[in-house]
């Protein structure tokens, strides 16, 4: 499992081979912003599954819903850095019979936040944001095509040069910066697990207590208390699957007017300028991430239809719980929310409107009564700067709601051949195809 691996050693791999980052893929059809999103894993060593849970995560794509914000360090190697048994500082883990408390939760997030920091991930990902290639600071450049990409400006409307001489290219950045920079988040999933062999330990023992408190009662002679053993051992025998405890933290890239001013004015560089970029890599200061909120996830009744080998069924079961986090999050976190395009304006035979597909389903938490605002993002032609407005209220039609979680085709779950969900107004004006869908109330559309 080494590849790319551990943040223990971030610190040593930057100074090593500080230029070493993975570019965004090509997005050529992408028609909005999307928040970017990279993900990492607590890894557990010392756990008999932990191995496959990293094979499992490793594997799996950053939900398409949220552009893919990933810098090659993946994962958080709980033996290296702070230890399994370590109280102080360091990781609490959930196990079998102790949920975290709110205290532990709290400790982990803030000690996570440092750890994070102390490594640069932060500034890891403005590089990534700002295309930062080269061997060295004497040849290493920034460029701005991925924020054009994203933010789908005009390859003279991010040019930072020009850009800084107008108060329009000013705010041009500005817009980038709010809309896409600061939408910018890390994702890190500490996963455990219950297995089949846990609950059936705890059944018996359970059915052992309750055997021997019924023959104390009834008596040397009775036989109750070894039928009540037989039953434990006969429940224990009966459960089957394997259940992960998914702990998601969330933390979000920190930027502002002050950080961008530091980092256009002392930092960014399109040509050759071993100052700036010497400067760039020895600050610790500017580029942090903060913390803002925790989801977990265990369903106790989870139950897969298909037939899964042993590594493909914990790939589905982290895959589903770590998509159930990320919905509850985007609910809890207002600028994590979801946005994606009305896809199709569906019509009946005569023309009327009968609904309005979009490609999200049962992945994003939709479910019968979910309900969205429909905006349509608009641009101020004098300074570049976005806003949305409201255009009207949909929710998602009964029996049409697309079943689009990992591995749902190969269940043959209802929904899972459908191509979208379809939504049906509830109020507003005219919907059109690319108007963009929000769950909720976003407070940044304008009524």
């Amino acid at each position: 499992m080494k590849s790319g691996k551990i943040i223990g050693l971030i610190l040593l791999s930057v100074l090593s081979c500080p230029f070493a980052i993975c570019f965004a893929q090509s997005q050529s059809n992408m028609d909005y912003r999307r928040n970017s999103l990279a993900m990492m894993l607590v890894y557990h060593p010392e756990d008999e599954f932990g191995e496959e849970i990293y094979k499992a995560f490793d594997s799996l794509p950053v939900p398409d819903k949220y552009d893919d914000h990933n810098i090659g360090w993946r994962v958080i190697d709980n033996s290296q850095i702070w230890g399994v048994q370590r109280k102080d500082s360091g990781y609490f883990k959930a196990t079998y019979g102790h949920a975290l408390t709110p205290s532990e939760l709290r400790a982990n997030a803030l000690r996570t936040e440092q750890l994070l920091n102390d490594a640069d991930v932060a500034k890891e990902m403005v590089a990534k944001w700002f295309g930062m290639q080269g061997s060295s600071p004497e040849d290493a450049v920034f460029n701005t095509d991925l924020i054009q990409q994203r933010g789908q400006y005009n390859a003279s409307d991010v040019d930072v040069a020009l850009a800084l001489q107008t108060t329009r290219g000013l705010a041009t950045l500005s817009d980038a910066g709010e809309e896409l920079l600061m939408n910018t988040y890390l994702l890190v999933n500490d996963i455990t697990y219950v297995t089949a062999e846990q609950e059936a330990a705890a059944a018996k023992t359970a059915m052992n207590i309750l055997g021997g408190i019924a023959d104390a009662l009834l008596g040397s002679g009775s036989t109750v208390g070894k039928d009540v053993a037989n039953l434990g051992g006969a429940i224990a025998d009966s459960f089957t699957g394997f259940k992960v405890k998914t702990h998601s933290y969330l933390y979000q890239l920190e930027w502002n007017d002050s950080i961008a001013a530091i980092f256009y004015q002392q930092h960014y560089t399109a040509k050759p300028d071993p100052k700036k970029i010497q400067a760039f890599l020895d600050d610790k200061t500017s580029y942090r991430l903060k913390y803002v909120a925790h989801e977990y996830e265990f369903d106790k009744k989870s139950v897969l239809k298909g037939k899964y080998s042993r590594t493909e069924l914990v790939r589905t079961i982290c895959a589903r719980s770590m998509d159930k986090n990320i919905v509850a999050l985007a609910k809890q976190y207002e600028d994590f929310k979801v946005k994606t395009p009305v896809y199709q304006v569906l019509t009946d035979q005569r023309g009327k409107t009968e609904g309005y597909a979009a490609k999200i389903g049962m992945k994003e938490g939709i479910s019968e009564g979910s309900k969205f605002q429909v905006v349509q993002r608009l641009q101020d032609p004098e300074t570049g700067k976005s806003t949305y407005k409201y255009v009207a209220t949909v929710k998602a039609k009964k029996g049409a709601i697309w079943d689009n979680r990992y591995n749902a085709v190969l269940e043959q779950a209802d929904g899972a051949t459908l191509p979208y969900t379809t939504f049906t107004k509830v109020s507003g004006g005219e919907i059109l195809p690319g108007m963009l869908l929000i769950e909720g109330k976003y407070r940044k559309v304008k009524e």
